[in-house]
């Protein structure tokens, strides 16, 4: 019960109990104590008096019958005394054992407190040894999990890209089939016509000879043509060379795809097997500390419990820190989409700062770019006609689009130029000309992202439209 006790108390608890308890028990050894000396007195009392009495009976000559029963009386009272002082003999051993005992696992305690902090520190040092283990490894596993995706994507890429180029290239199969058997045709009328006229002298023989010949070679070529057009339905390619190289690079990027697959596996492997020790080495650790000291034992179970609570906070900030480079890579799309539409307004020198494209900061610097750029748009758009801007924008794309729809072969007249004109005059229209060419220039390019916004509107509310009808 006390040892129970003893594990749920810390060490000055412990040390506080079992000092109250030693102090108890010297109490109760003075208590004996005291009391055997009473009892040593009385007993010296007796003995006098028994003396005492002895010499009054010899001196006195009384009966014998009085003389016995006093006898007896006086060894009853003795027994009585010897008894009650061998109880308090053994009551003063069995205090002194405790005493004994006591003090012994005080002295123990004491040895344990010394050493305590040091094998909790050990334990906190291997415990944070583990987590930069754990922390490393998983690393190491999402760095592989997106070379895994990396590569699924690029397979994916080639496949479309592959797929795209097998629709070509049946295309143009389709089409040299077509040539081929019009060649045929040809050369059939005329094998025909060489036949009519090929000398009636030849033996029968010869001729037989001629057309077993001419079917051996009708047969080879039907089989190499039925090879080749099996490889160019699966390939998608022509040309034998083409074939080849494909074969080759498809041979190539599996050859890599095995070799990494082997390297991750054999990473696994080391992963697991290193896993697997520090687990055994954990749980050996836990089980020795449970046996030694069971308020290790607290101490471990206390650490565990932190472990998982910051495992889960590592998971949240993680499954955080993925939704971030998603909605920044969705960021950084928009702002190089809007980038590349604001191309054509140049700031100054001076402001254009030179920022790494593959750093961090570079994202924020095309976004202040781009800001700067909307702002001086915004500036040059101030007190200018929009809707005359919008009309003149969607004259220039009809015309653009009628004149795509042309076909190349279509030649347009182009109006005679005088060479002789006044040179003032041809001053003046050539400057009022650059003036025009400039301002529907940067008015084009400017009125798209208006553009683009108005269209952006009419999608938002027709769907707020389809929302309200739903």
């Amino acid at each position: 019960m006390e040892g129970k006790a003893f594990c749920n108390s810390t060490v000055k608890e412990v040390n506080e109990m079992l000092n109250e308890g030693v102090l108890f028990k010297r109490k109760c050894i003075n208590a004996v104590k005291h009391t055997n000396e009473v009892y040593q007195r009385r007993l010296n009392q007796l003995k006098m008096e028994y003396q005492r009495l002895k010499s009054e009976s010899s001196s006195s000559k009384v009966s014998s019958d009085a003389r016995t029963q006093k006898k007896k009386d006086d060894a009853m009272k003795l027994l009585a005394l010897e008894n009650d002082l061998e109880k308090t003999q053994f009551k003063c051993m069995e205090a002194k054992n405790i005493m004994v005992n006591y003090l012994k696992f005080k002295n123990h305690l004491h040895e344990q407190s010394l050493t305590y902090k040091g094998q909790l520190d050990c334990l906190e040092a291997e415990i944070l040894k583990q987590r930069e283990e754990m922390n490393r490894l998983q690393i190491m596993n999402n760095d592989q999990q997106l070379s895994k995706e990396a590569t699924k994507d690029e397979l994916q890429k080639r496949e479309e890209l592959l797929y795209k180029d097998s629709k070509e290239r049946a295309c143009i199969i389709a089409s040299y089939r077509k040539k081929v058997k019009e060649c045929k045709a040809q050369a059939e009328k005329v094998d025909i016509r060489d036949q009519i006229t090929l000398p009636e002298k030849l033996s029968g023989e010869a001729q037989h000879i001629i057309t077993r010949m001419e079917e051996e070679d009708l047969k080879k070529i039907s089989t190499f043509e039925e090879a080749f057009r099996h490889i160019s339905e699966t390939t998608g390619v022509t040309d034998i060379q083409e074939i080849l190289e494909c074969f080759n690079s498809q041979e190539e990027t599996h050859q890599h795809l095995l070799k990494l697959k082997e390297e991750n596996e054999k990473v696994l492997l080391q992963l697991k097997e290193e896993k697997e020790l520090l687990s055994q080495q954990f749980e050996e650790m836990k089980y020795f500390r449970q046996a030694k000291h069971p308020s290790d034992q607290q101490a471990l179970q206390e650490s565990e419990q932190h472990l998982q609570t910051q495992q889960q906070k590592c998971d949240a900030a993680k499954e955080r820190l993925d939704w971030l480079l998603k909605t920044l890579h969705t960021a950084q799309a928009g702002v190089e989409h809007l980038a590349n539409k604001l191309q054509h307004i140049s700031l100054s020198e001076g402001t254009v700062p030179e920022v790494d494209p593959d750093s961090d900061h570079f994202v924020l610097e095309l976004m202040a770019q781009c800001e700067k750029k909307l702002l001086s748009l915004h500036k040059e758009l101030q007190g200018k006609d929009v809707a005359g801007i919008m009309k003149e924008l969607e004259k220039n794309k009809l015309y653009i689009r009628s004149e795509e729809k042309l076909s190349a072969y279509i030649t347009r007249a182009k109006p005679p130029v005088d060479q002789a004109h006044d040179p003032l005059h041809d001053k003046n229209e050539t400057d009022e000309g650059k003036a025009k060419v400039i301002t529907r220039e940067a008015l084009k390019l400017q009125s798209q992202l208006i553009i683009d916004s108005h269209s952006k509107r009419k999608t938002k509310m027709k769907m707020m439209k389809k929302k309200g009808k739903l």
